[in-house]
């Protein structure tokens, strides 16, 4: 059976995540592969009742601490509930953020020791690791504002200072130049079709390796 992969979409509010994985989910089904579209936190029922705690604007009172540990929770369950089971019957797993995020919102942006994260990460992870991180890279200015003009309510990260948001892109960016061949950066400030082509190419790229 032809081995599973996990494509990661990530980076910045605002971004057009949504819409790239949307893309890449299609593109892929095309050329014939079977596919798991999921999130984080969330993906499995666990999952998502985490996701309503630790993004509900109404608990701005969640210490940093307790955020952190709630999204390693998260991707204990996800990892190991649904997408080590999908990859291993072949499917291509495509997830909107996953570990890197942490890094970047709680330790750049939060500023919770590394190695604490790292540690949580690695329990949570158990030696697992996807193929590739695509970071959607944005001016958090511009991000936050096209989140605005959707009219939906600002979830609790939506909501901190541009300064918290300018560091986690900042967190993402500094990932990338350590592990280049882990992550890809895009300029997601280009027009929506040269982002959906930089990524497919990306995604072609790991596959067909």
């Amino acid at each position: 059976m032809r081995k599973g992969y996990m494509i990661v979409c990530d980076g910045s509010n605002g971004a057009g995540k949504t819409t790239v994985i949307k893309a890449i989910d299609a593109h892929l089904v095309s050329r014939g592969h079977a596919t798991v579209v999921t999130r984080e936190p969330g993906g499995t029922v666990i999952g998502e009742k985490i996701r309503e705690v630790v993004l509900c604007p109404d608990t701005p009172e969640l210490c940093a601490t307790a955020e952190l540990m709630l999204f390693a929770a998260a991707r204990a369950q996800h990892v190991r509930e649904k997408i080590i089971p999908a990859m291993a019957s072949g499917k291509i797993v495509i997830s909107d953020r996953f570990d890197a995020a942490t890094v970047s919102f709680q330790h750049y942006a939060r500023g919770l020791p590394l190695d604490l994260i790292n540690l949580l990460n690695d329990i949570a992870l158990n030696g697992f690791k996807p193929d590739i991180n695509i970071i959607l890279d944005l001016d958090p200015a511009i991000g936050i504002a096209r989140v605005n003009s959707r009219g939906e309510r600002l979830d609790r990260m939506e909501r901190e200072k541009l300064e918290f948001l300018q560091k986690a892109r900042n967190g993402y960016l500094a990932q990338a130049d350590r592990d280049p061949k882990r992550f890809a950066v895009i300029d997601a400030s280009q027009p929506l079709e040269d982002v959906i082509s930089d990524a497919i190419k990306v995604v072609d790229h790991i596959v067909a390796g």
